[in-house]
Order: structure tokens, then sequence, then C-alpha cells
């Protein structure tokens, strides 16, 4: 499958070091706003959007987390950026992995948040892609949304929780269902020694699509990855605690 040329941008000083940073699936660059204030201080930040997410176009059928790493090599080529720290959440974990291990020259240091190097039951996104390719995105919302904040959280901040759905229903059904087939078929067990840069894998401590065992098991094949929970959190722990999440990686990204 060819490149695809995704919807990017960048923020912070132009002349200071790059931090790239990869959302989760069916969420957009927006998902990074709480980091923004602290990593534009020092570095320059430049967001992208996977595959059929906000502008990134969207081609036919099953995608691979290879695929969506490709676009992002090719994005950093295009922006000539040789080397950078990379950040990425979810699915953007999964790719952040892949560039680590594919091009470890080009990755300076890594942070993983809520992700994991495989995660079963592949039926389970295999029915979320079907789902959303027959009856669009809307049809996913609900059950997908539901590991993304503690209950406590969706309570106290139901605007949040509200415009990330909407954001997810503006989600093309293509694009999404082409990633969760790239999450299906993940398994990057073999890829973690590969990786070289130091690593910081982060697991909320209450996020039941990747609770703390899968960033262990990440933390455990990287040679030298440092292991850091988070508690008061689900899946989308850069949002639901901002505050720990971005002491973290201002000391890992040394800005």
């Amino acid at each position: 499958m060819a490149v695809v040329p995704l919807q990017y941008r960048f923020d912070g000083p132009r002349h200071a070091p790059v931090v790239l940073l990869l959302p989760a699936l069916g969420t957009k660059w927006s998902i990074w706003e709480p980091q923004m204030p602290e990593l534009t201080r020092e570095a320059r930040v430049l967001r992208v959007n996977h595959r059929g997410h906000g502008e990134s176009p969207a081609p036919e059928g099953a995608y691979t987390i290879a695929e969506l790493g490709g676009d992002v090599l090719a994005l950093l080529d295009r922006c000539e950026v040789d080397r950078c720290a990379v950040v990425g959440v979810g699915l953007g974990g999964m790719t952040a992995t892949w560039l680590a291990a594919r091009e470890p020259e080009r990755v300076s240091r890594l942070a993983l948040l809520s992700t994991a190097a495989q995660l079963p039951p592949a039926a389970r996104w295999q029915r979320l892609a079907a789902l959303a390719r027959s009856s669009g995105t809307v049809s996913v919302v609900s059950e997908y949304t539901r590991s993304w904040f503690t209950p406590g959280f969706a309570d106290q901040r139901p605007d949040i929780v509200s415009r990330l759905a909407d954001e997810l229903e503006e989600v093309g059904a293509t694009g999404y269902a082409g990633c969760c087939d790239a999450v299906a078929t993940v398994d990057q067990r073999a890829l973690l020694a590969r990786v070289r840069a130091p690593t910081m894998v982060v697991s909320a401590v209450h996020d039941p699509e990747t609770p703390p065992g899968y960033g262990q098991r990440i933390a455990a094949g990287i040679p030298g990855a440092r292991f850091e929970t988070v508690a008061g959190a689900a899946h989308l722990v850069n949002i639901e605690r901002a505050d720990r999440v971005n002491e973290l990686l201002v000391e890992h990204l040394g800005i």
C-alpha cells in the first residue's frame, strides 16, 4: 500500500528539538492539548493525525502498524526531521514502537503510554472494524469510548468526554476500521529488543483496555526501559492525569 500524506502541525520554538506526538485510535491530535503548554516551552512539537483521522486520507482496506509507521517516516522525511523524540498513546504507542525498532537512529527518546505489544482478542477489533464499515463510527462510540476515562472523571468532565466522542464520530469509517485491523494483527513482541532509545513506559492503574501488565511486558522487553504506573486514570491517561504525565514526560524527555 502506498504511503499516505498525513495531516500534521508544528508548535513551539522553530529551532528547538522536535518531539513527535502520536494519538490513540479514534482520536485526533487534539488529545495532546493538555501536554502542549509544558512541551512547547523547550521543544518543537509535531502532531499528526493517523489515516482517516482529521484530514489525513483513508485508503480502502485493512492497515498494518508498519504502514502507519511508514506514513510517519515519510512525513519526517518531508519535514526534514532527521531525529526526534517520540511519544505515543494506544495505537500511537504501537506506531512509535515500530518507528524506534525500525529506524533506531532517528528516535532519540521514546515514551509509550497506555499501549501494548499485542492486544488480543483479535476478534474484538475485527468486530469493531466490521461494525464501523457497515454502520459508521457512530455505531462504535458507546462501546469503544468506555475505556477512555474512569467513571469519576467522566462525571466531573462531561465536556471533555462529549468532545472526544464527537471527534470519534467525525472519523471516517474506512480509516477507523483500517486502524482497528492494524490493532487486530499487531504483534511487536519480537521488535522490543531492537529498540535502542531510552524508553519510558506508562500504564494507568484503571485502564481496562491496556492494563499495567501490558506495559510491564513492554518495559521488560526493551533494554533498560523504565516503567511507571499512574493512579486515578483509565486509557487516555495523558488527559485524565495530565499533571502526572506531564511531569513524567518533561523529566524523561529532558525539556
